[in-house]
């Protein structure tokens, strides 16, 4: 018998991917502030990074749900790292793209 307090290896593991997933999240979300900033800082510039940062969020999200259903049903930890990874790419792509803005 197990005592309540205890966490398995597997709980661990998970909670590390949940907490990878996460940061990579973090990554994403200064990316896109950061290309807000650099190319002007205007409330423009930071209202449409920060729609897109949401809506790659939603469409990485809805993804990556349908996928962990058929491929990670017993991994939620899966999702949440894999929906981060997008994330991540998609805030350092606005980043490094921030130069081909011409106003």
């Amino acid at each position: 018998m197990q005592t309540p307090g205890a966490i398995g290896p597997a709980d661990n593991q998970s909670r590390v991917r949940v907490g990878l997933g996460l940061l990579f999240v973090g990554v994403a979300f200064l990316g896109h502030l950061l290309a807000a900033r650099a190319i002007g800082g205007t409330y423009v510039a930071y209202r449409d990074h920060l729609l897109g940062f949401v809506g790659i969020l939603l469409v990485s999200g809805a993804l990556t749900l349908a996928a962990g259903r058929r491929f990670w049903r017993d991994r939620p930890g899966m999702r949440v790292l894999a929906s981060g990874i997008v994330q991540a790419l998609g805030g350092v792509f606005a980043y490094v793209t921030r130069f081909h803005v011409h106003g």
